[in-house]
């Protein structure tokens, strides 16, 4: 990959705005009234080529490194789109660009660089396990040159609008392992053909319009040949995704406290209450800083990260702390940004409270805050497992 120079990026985000102005507040509030999906919107990042960044230029995209992901995504949030309607493609990308074999990745890879065919799904999370992944109960058991799978998923956005879906299952039980994280297996599931035949999707409601799923496995038949690498070692295939996600998600809260930041000055400039504009109290101007400093420190731990990973090193440190800094930084932007609109941050017309449950999910997902102290705690500091 190439690693994406400041130039390149500072174009990457105008050309971004462009796309996204032509897909301004009302339509996303459209969408969050009946819980749409943003079909024009993820129509259009296809067909611009900003969703195939990561992947190389011979299988049709642009073989560029991460930043030049997290800026596209960082971008779309400051311009009060949501990303989120596709961002997965760009993380679920690495573990297939890794560990995909020659044929995986020339069926695939150009059809997801065209847009002919949408990876948005991961199949992960399930509803007794949570973030213990090595404890999930969903199975692939062989037969012949198929799997067989069982099992259930929770929390898979999108499901509803991919294509495909990258699937973690047990292909050997917990108790035939020496360590808890042999065993488990990564599948490229191809949803065209699995729905009503072993794969039913039910969509969750949330307090925000982000397409989430159940997915049940009812003795669905995966082939043989859509496993991922090597049978029992999906576990580490999908912790190499990890940290592109957490750098990803974490430039998209970026974005999010940019955009907050900026109604919130545009907005205290502008209101005169007693005779002044409110920004002139420090009482408005103070969270409105502290926050806009919040995200600054997060927006360096991002670049930080990216620079690691590109540069072939594990930026587990950097990718944890970014997503952590950046979700809190969003959260007390958003917070100031209500408090400064007072009554009409919760009016629907003015965006904010939308962005506001949009970015509140950070803390809790991908990975929650306190399980990034955990990870830093002992991977980090060196202090005793907690879990």
């Amino acid at each position: 990959m190439h690693t994406s120079e400041p130039d390149a990026l500072d174009s990457i985000r105008e050309e971004v705005r462009k796309l996204c102005a032509r897909f301004p507040g009302e339509y996303w509030r459209r969408l969050d009234q009946v819980r749409g999906y943003p079909t024009e919107f993820v129509t259009a990042l296809t067909e611009a080529g900003y969703l195939s960044v990561l992947i190389p230029e011979e299988y049709g995209g642009s073989g560029l490194g991460l930043s030049a992901a997290a800026a596209i995504l960082e971008t779309i949030q400051e311009e009060g789109c949501n990303g989120a309607a596709c961002h997965a493609q760009m993380y679920i990308m690495g573990t297939i660009l890794r560990h995909g074999s020659t044929r995986q990745k020339e069926l695939y890879l150009p059809k997801i660089a065209s847009g002919e065919l949408r990876l948005q799904a991961f199949g992960v999370t399930e509803p007794t396990s949570g973030t213990d992944t090595t404890s999930l109960k969903t199975t692939a058991v062989r037969d012949g040159d198929h799997y067989v799978v069982n099992g259930q998923k929770v929390w898979t956005s999108r499901s509803e609008h991919s294509d495909l879906m990258l699937l973690l299952a047990r292909t050997t039980p917990k108790d035939e392992v020496k360590r808890k994280t042999e065993g488990l297996s990564t599948f490229i599931v191809d949803m065209r053909e699995a729905v009503g035949r072993g794969l039913t999707i039910r969509p969750i409601r949330t307090m925000m319009n982000h397409n989430s799923c159940e997915i049940f496995f009812d003795d669905l038949r995966v082939p043989a040949e859509n496993l991922l690498g090597e049978e029992g070692r999906g576990f580490r295939y999908i912790l190499d995704g990890m940290n592109a996600e957490r750098l990803l998600i974490a430039a998209e809260c970026v974005g999010d406290a940019k955009w907050f930041t900026r109604k919130s000055v545009e907005y205290a400039k502008n209101r005169v209450v007693f005779g002044r504009p409110i920004g002139q109290n420090q009482g408005v101007q103070f969270p409105i800083a502290r926050a806009y400093a919040q995200m600054r420190a997060a927006e360096l731990m991002v670049r930080e990260g990216c620079r690691r990973f590109e540069a072939g090193e594990t930026p587990g440190e950097e990718a944890n702390m970014a997503k952590m800094l950046a979700a809190e930084a969003s959260w007390a932007a958003g917070e100031a940004c209500i408090q400064t609109h007072g009554g009409f941050g919760f009016a629907e017309e003015y965006d904010v409270e939308r962005k506001f449950r949009e970015t509140r999910l950070y803390q809790v997902a991908p990975i929650s805050t306190n399980l990034i102290l955990s990870y830093v705690a002992e991977h980090v500091l060196g202090l005793p497992r907690s879990y």
